[in-house]
């Protein structure tokens, strides 16, 4: 455990700085300023990690990431062993350290009296350094099983399951109906957020494993995936959950209102260097964003970088508080109000917003948002209340309301699988789904969620197909039936 004193010797909660706004929005680089020299800060921060008898931060992470021991292998520069400890639980912390909301923190011991542990930043400075140091090497199996996996889709979960059955020595292939891997970490993801040297010099590690990887090939219309099911031993679905919640008023039709990651993937293919034809673009134009959260926050960065006219987020509810609430107790994970590094930038944002109407011009493109004030009613139903509409102007409107479940419509046509009620593949506790040798894995059975839980699926999957294949398995299973109770 870390310094049993540390958290009396240093009790402020201290990380790294962002580059400053003026600078940071000429540029699609990452917002934070990455200390070099930053070991000192580091070791201080690591050593305020409590030796609380109960790590309540294990039960926060889906991994159950050691999260006490390599704070305090840090705090004794011992990278290394830090780095050893991290990835024994985590394929790829330097995802989770960057776009994870650190669910970890809240439930630090720590963190009832005290700013939690800087848990998440300790977690990416681990990696960075490790990578800096040449600590990530290949892990190449030392034997193949003649077992072949096909795995379909490459984000978290899906690159967790190709890197662990690889390294249990099957042979392993990594299907992207996009032009290059990562799924969402690649094109969903703005660079500010996970620049993608990170995914590159990952994917790197993965080929020198024996991962292979296929991009452009989209399986259900390249590839049936009857076909692919004939071609492997195994195939673990690890599509994501790409359907985007819409919001059905009038007007939802017009030229100018988009689902977010319409705007968001070639805006961060054209950040790439990649050729998008027809692009929409925000700039010089008034730009409406519609949620609140993550996506919603992406969005707000994006048009910011792109010379925006002016950006509004709307929420429909209420202003989270700022601090814990007794209803949401620790070592829960609370809704706070938080300001992002896209907030930070510019921009402005309504709480209590209710979308009545988009309204269009004579060409068929959206000019303005009819909003009123948003009313709960005593059943908790949340209304526009009546008098209170106004317009704003708008013409760029992004719709930033989560995904609502899977794209299943080739693979149920193709093969007959059985979804469940809410459109997600339906699986059993070991991960398999109605078909003999097909898996899911990841929002794709989960339904949308966080990255920790795509990669700690991808992991408990890697598990029950290794067992599939070869009676037994020794790889590491992080999760069990709660996974797939919670999501039914």
């Amino acid at each position: 455990m870390a310094d049993p004193r540390g958290f009396l010797k240093v009790r402020e909660r201290e990380l790294p700085p962002n580059r400053p706004v003026e600078v940071r929005l000429r540029d699609w680089k990452d917002v934070h300023a990455h200390l070099q020299e930053g070991q000192p800060f580091l070791k201080e921060q690591a050593g305020r990690c409590m030796d609380c008898g109960v790590p309540f931060c294990h039960q926060g992470c889906p991994l159950g990431n050691l999260i006490p021991e390599w704070n305090d292998l840090v705090r004794q520069d011992q990278w290394a062993d830090a780095i050893e400890r991290l990835h024994a639980t985590n394929n790829f912390p330097e995802f989770t350290g960057r776009v994870c909301p650190a669910p970890c923190e809240t439930s630090c011991v720590l963190g009832i009296n005290q700013p939690a542990v800087t848990i998440k930043n300790i977690e990416v400075s681990i990696i960075d350094e490790a990578f800096e140091r040449g600590l990530v090497t290949p892990q190449v199996p030392q034997r193949l099983t003649g077992s072949t996996v096909a795995v379909v889709g490459s984000g978290p979960a899906g690159l967790a399951v190709a890197q662990q059955l690889t390294r249990a020595g099957h042979t392993v292939v990594v299907y992207e109906r996009d032009d290059a891997i990562g799924g969402l970490l690649r094109y969903g993801i703005p660079d500010f957020k996970l620049e993608k040297t990170h995914i590159e010099r990952r994917l790197a590690q993965m080929e020198a494993e024996g991962t292979r990887f296929r991009a452009g090939v989209e399986i259900g219309k390249d590839i049936t995936w009857d076909a692919l099911r004939r071609r492997f031993d195994a195939v673990v679905v690890a599509t994501g959950a790409t359907v985007p919640r819409g919001l059905p008023v009038p007007g939802h039709e017009l030229s100018g209102v988009l689902p977010a990651m319409d705007f968001l993937t070639p805006s961060n293919k054209a950040a790439a260097g990649r050729p998008v034809e027809g692009a929409p673009s925000a700039r010089g134009k008034h730009v409406v964003v519609i949620g609140g959260g993550d996506t919603g926050s992406d969005c707000v960065g994006t048009s910011l970088r792109q010379g925006a006219e002016s950006v509004s987020t709307l929420a429909i509810g209420k202003k989270p508080p700022s601090e814990r609430q007794p209803h949401q107790p620790w070592p829960t994970d609370p809704i706070l109000y938080e300001v992002s590094t896209s907030y930070e930038e510019g921009g402005e944002r309504t709480f209590l917003a209710s979308t009545v109407e988009f309204v269009g011009d004579e060409n068929g493109a959206v000019r303005a948002l009819k909003v009123a004030e948003t009313e709960y009613l005593a059943d908790g139903r949340r209304v526009p209340k009546p008098g209170t509409e106004r317009e704003i102007p708008a013409d760029l409107v992004l719709i930033a309301m989560g995904f609502t479940g899977p794209e299943t419509d080739q693979l149920v046509e193709q093969t007959g699988i059985e979804t469940t009620s809410r459109g997600l593949v339906r699986r059993g506790d070991d991960y398999a789904t109605t078909l003999p040798g097909v898996f899911v894995a990841g929002d794709a059975g989960r339904g949308q969620s966080l990255i920790v839980w795509a990669i700690a699926e991808g992991r408990a999957a890697a598990a029950a197909v290794d067992t599939f294949l070869q009676g037994s398995t020794e790889l590491p299973a992080p999760v069990g039936p709660r996974t797939v109770a919670l999501r039914e």
